[in-house]
């Protein structure tokens, strides 16, 4: 018997693609990934433990987690007509609306954006097409327009704020994208916790709209949800595999939103901590940070310098994200998430040192 040849096993588009790689933060202060600091006080631990104590793990889940979504449908104001699809995080739920399109369906986005749109589709072996932003990393209206009228793309993914610049689309800009489109616009608000701004009362026709409870502080939990007509989350539940949310993550997400003015206390820790991280990045000799309406900030290094800057700080405790490599107008930037206060010292303390 012949051994396996891989090369012939896998698909094509599986052979040339790389993992998707996270960084071992064991040891550091992290700062790489958008995480919320900030933990639990133990007495809000014990009210969980006993809501857990209850769950009856010998039993399959809620296929369709109801009041979870009843929940969530309360908590965004949802009208009747429009239903959630939950994901194991958003990335489950990316996944779930590529693999609904027929083959070599064209999907657009924004360059940089979330990498997931794109690592997803050429998994699944779509066309992938992404229009670069502007320098100042708002939308290029024009070009986008003439991608959607050359490519027809059945899905547009828009991330609001942007994913890794931080910024806000223009609402405008993103209303025409709307209009032009053809295909769905999924609007992906994963860090609509920290900005002032939610397309979720424009959810309908074409428009779902995409959040995530990672952000606010349920990372480990991996839940995301998208809102949309019924009869386009109708379909997608079919292609959705059963019991995909279990016991212990419906039951914690229930328990976190029944105490959400916990979460909204961090949230506005984060966003004061943010104003000031920002101000102190700019005010170093050769740093160059953007506004941002999310929990991270981006900035810019002194040309040629990216890497060398992100080691140092990362050789002195801090890890935060490196997205120089992915070039173009990421080129000399670096990521870093809003932690703690005493977190946030030591970031910028180590990134002073490292452009002494």
């Amino acid at each position: 018997m012949s051994k396996l040849n891989l090369q012939t096993f896998f698909r094509p588009e599986i052979l040339a693609l790389s993992a998707y790689h996270v960084a071992d933060a064991q040891g550091f202060i992290k700062l790489d990934a958008m995480e919320n600091p900030y933990s639990w006080s133990n007495e809000f631990k014990q009210k969980w433990l006993v809501r857990l104590k209850d769950c009856p793990l010998n039993r399959y889940p809620d296929p369709e987690a109801r009041e979870l979504v009843t929940m969530l449908k309360a908590l965004n104001q949802l009208p009747d007509n429009i239903d959630l699809l939950l994901g194991n995080g958003s990335d489950e739920i990316i996944q779930l609306l590529l693999m609904a399109l027929p083959p070599n369906s064209a999907i657009l986005s924004t360059t940089p954006s979330f990498v997931m749109y794109k690592q997803i589709s050429d998994y699944l072996g779509l066309n992938y097409h992404g229009v670069s932003l502007q320098s100042d990393f708002n939308l290029d209206l024009p070009s986008m327009l003439a991608a959607i009228e050359q490519h027809n793309p059945m899905i547009i993914f828009l991330a609001y704020p942007n994913n890794p610049t931080g910024n806000l689309f223009d609402v405008n800009a993103v209303n025409q994208i709307i209009e032009a489109a053809n295909g769905l616009v999924i609007i992906d608000e994963a860090y609509e916790p920290f900005a002032d701004s939610s397309f979720m009362n424009r959810v309908g026709n074409n428009v779902l709209v995409m959040r995530t409870v990672s952000k606010l502080g349920l990372a480990g939990l991996r839940l995301g949800y998208i809102a949309g007509k019924h009869e386009i989350i109708e379909q997608l539940h079919k292609i959705r595999l059963p019991y995909n949310i279990n016991v212990l993550t419906q039951s914690s997400v229930k328990f976190a939103f029944e105490n959400k003015d916990i979460f909204d206390s961090q949230t506005a820790a984060i966003r004061h901590e943010r104003a000031l991280m920002f101000a102190a990045l700019n005010s170093i000799n050769g740093i160059v940070a953007y506004e941002s309406a999310a929990n991270f900030i981006l900035f810019k290094t002194p040309e040629n310098q990216a890497t060398r800057i992100f080691e140092s700080i990362k050789a002195q405790g801090v890890l935060i994200k490196n997205v120089h490599p992915q070039g173009a107008l990421l080129k000399d930037c670096l990521r870093v998430t809003v932690g703690t206060p005493n977190e946030n010292h030591a970031f910028l303390q180590a990134l002073k040192y490292a452009c002494e």
